[in-house]
């Protein structure tokens, strides 16, 4: 895909994304956004997945650590053919497939059901080091947030220690949580020096422009002995939805989770 057809595709996820959390009046919106050009990459370009064989063994896997913003997972994977768009419309919705968090066992196209922060990235680091038991080429990634969680950095130093190069760690640094900005709650800065103490590639980058995103993937498939994490910097996402331009939600708190 061309930088513009991304472009273009990635304000159909946020569409999906706007659209999904209006109709369940609850969910995760702002933390979706700022995903969505990283979701349209992944789904669109990165990763090798078929909708139409979504559990195909030889499959990329990806596992969405930060489970809360499912409503931009649930966009991406129905625009790239996983399920009906209109089934955005039931989310969080008595008897809909598509609750608050993935779910593996019900949901086309997820790997692994997410919602307890910090979990899903050590389920990410068990299907890297899977695939290099099993002499397997699949790549895992994983996409967090919270990364105040302990567990996560358990899991780095997992990943480091047995030097798992097929995976791609991938933190949306959005810089907001639900009780405020995150260096005022409990900073996690510096994340990639963090990152670098466990053995990790680090490639820091605006995850808002395509060309570095295709640039920071490339650099970790090239990269041997290590794996990657890919951090995204200058967390601002803009979009015209309706004639509105939703510049009022970037960088709110209040906005992060609440519709």
């Amino acid at each position: 895909m061309t930088t513009a057809e991304l472009k273009k595709t990635a304000n159909e996820v946020r569409k999906g994304i706007i659209k999904s959390t209006h109709a369940a009046k609850s969910g995760h919106p702002g933390g979706s956004l700022s995903a969505a050009d990283v979701f349209t990459y992944l789904y669109f370009v990165e990763l090798n997945v078929d909708p139409k064989n979504p559990k195909d063994e030889n499959r990329d896997r990806f596992v969405l650590s930060k489970g809360h913003v499912a409503p931009g997972y649930y966009s991406t994977l129905a625009e790239r053919g996983f399920f009906p768009k209109e089934d955005l419309l039931t989310l969080r919705h008595v008897g809909s497939y598509l609750q608050g968090h993935p779910d593996m066992k019900k949901i086309p196209g997820v790997d692994m059901s997410s919602g307890s922060l910090g979990q899903g990235i050590s389920a990410a680091v068990g299907m890297a080091l899977a695939a290099k038991l099993q002499n397997k080429d699949y790549r895992t990634y994983t996409l967090l947030g919270e990364i105040q969680e302990g567990q996560v950095w358990e899991a780095a130093m997992f990943a480091g220690s047995r030097k798992l190069d097929n995976l791609v760690v991938i933190v949306d640094n959005n810089g907001l949580q639900i009780d405020g900005p995150i260096d005022e709650v409990n900073s996690p800065y510096p994340i990639g020096a963090k990152f670098e103490a466990f053995n990790f590639n680090v490639v820091e980058i605006d995850g808002h422009d395509f060309d570095q995103i295709a640039d920071a993937f490339k650099q970790a498939k090239e990269c041997k002995g290590k794996p990657t994490s890919k951090v995204k910097v200058y967390p601002l996402w803009r979009i015209r939805f309706h004639g509105m331009v939703l510049h009022q939600m970037m960088n709110n708190v209040n906005r992060h989770w609440k519709n």
